[in-house]
């Protein structure tokens, strides 16, 4: 029986949440996923319907979610569907729910000198999320997060920026994983547009981690 995912595509229009969950709905279905894709936050609102699925993907930047969506999002993952995410949609998505960002690990606060060229370094490099994949050179914002100490981290990058010297040496995490309760969680602030999953290292690393996050 094949795993089940649900990819949830909306929220500020500028990281292209349609392209990006199909480019994801493809690489899912490619790893013997059925998945489902929909643009409405509703779809956590039936509980039954939420927990049967193995994998939520939400790919929702800023936007707003309602108490009952956020509660039937938590109670699916804390009771083992995986989730797993990228960039905006899901470290910026829905800046006024902490008990989001709690269950995350993180979330956006800054990408100093907008888009830009910086390192994404890996380590450790024995993770089945990184294996084999090397350091690599990526355009695209720098996000600076505010990070649960508590996340076990797969790569990271240091800040060396213009408009913000202040923060210049910091190490970032780049990518992530953890737990919300017997949840698995997967985090990559790697792609703000369907484009930047061109980059062999930015898809191959979003696609095992999505993968391994499921139930």
């Amino acid at each position: 029986m094949s795993k089940r995912a649900l990819i949830l595509a909306g929220g500020w229009p500028g990281h292209e949440p349609e392209k990006t969950a199909e480019i994801f709905r493809q690489e899912l279905t490619g790893a013997g996923f059925d998945v489902k894709v929909a643009d409405t936050l509703d779809a956590l609102l039936d509980p039954a319907l939420a927990q049967s699925f193995d994998l939520i993907v939400p790919n929702w930047t800023m936007g707003q979610i309602t108490n009952d969506q956020e509660t039937a999002l938590l109670a699916a993952v804390e009771s083992g569907v995986g989730v797993g995410g990228f960039h905006g949609g899901m470290g910026d998505a829905f800046r006024n729910n902490t008990r989001f960002q709690f269950m995350v690990g993180g979330q956006f606060v800054a990408h100093p000198d907008d888009h830009c060229d910086y390192m994404v370094n890996i380590a450790p490099r024995g993770d089945p999320i990184t294996a084999g994949i090397r350091d690599f050179k990526f355009h695209s914002e720098q996000y600076y997060m505010h990070v649960d100490p508590s996340n076990e981290i797969l790569a990271t990058t240091t800040f060396h920026t213009r408009t913000a010297p202040w923060i210049n040496d910091t190490i970032m995490p780049v990518v992530w994983k953890r737990r919300y309760g017997t949840g698995k969680v997967f985090y990559s602030s790697l792609g703000h547009n369907a484009k930047q999953f061109d980059v062999p290292e930015v898809r191959e690393i979003t696609r095992r981690g999505l993968i391994w996050a499921a139930r």
